[in-house]
């Protein structure tokens, strides 16, 4: 009899299981899974370094939008993540270094980048980004965007590039490093939501 009763629970219990899997999956709305995802938080708005050089030199720069973040990359082609220095920090305004001509970046508030890698062939003093001083960043359009305003190259001297990106306020950001690129991501808002 204990025999026949386990068998009548087992039996219920698969019929229940294939049941319920015999039901279709509805999909989630669209939006859904969208709204479910938060942005990052916890970046802040000090400044961030990494001490390291290079003599690689800078080739392009190019820019993306996405979701809770704008984002900025500094192209090192050659150079490994561990050699790649940088210093980004917001400033009052952008002077280029060695002349100290005041260079005008549009937006509420400036960034300040700069990676420790010429944008000229250490060997021959060529440059290897067609960018001028004061001038936008070559092929790069912040147009549309959330948080870019304005990018301006203001030179490469020492050994190091600089250039300005103007952000809509002082908004976290984060600094990654990879290998060939110094990557710049400036978030949407101070809170977790899109």
């Amino acid at each position: 009899m204990v025999r026949t009763r386990n068998l009548c629970v087992a039996a219920a219990v698969m019929a229940a299981t294939l049941g319920a899997a015999a039901v279709p999956a509805q999909a989630a709305p669209a939006g859904a899974a969208k709204a479910a995802a938060a942005c990052p938080t916890g970046w802040g708005s000090v400044d961030k370094t990494y001490t390291a050089g290079t003599s690689t030199p800078v080739r392009d720069a190019r820019s993306g939008r996405h979701d809770c973040y704008d984002r900025l990359v500094v192209d090192v082609p050659g150079a490994p993540a561990a050699a790649l220095g940088y210093s980004v920090r917001y400033v009052d305004a952008l002077y280029q270094d060695g002349s100290g001509r005041l260079i005008p970046v549009g937006g509420g508030a400036i960034l300040e980048v700069r990676v420790t890698a010429p944008a000229y062939d250490p060997q021959t003093g060529t440059s290897t980004y067609p960018a001028r001083a004061g001038q936008p960043l070559p092929g790069v359009d912040v147009t549309g965007y959330r948080t870019f305003r304005d990018t301006r190259f203001a030179g490469s001297f020492e050994g190091d590039t600089q250039l300005g990106l103007g952000v809509r306020a002082r908004l976290p950001f984060r600094v990654q490093r990879l290998d060939g690129r110094v990557v710049i991501d400036v978030a949407h808002s101070w809170n977790a939501a899109r």
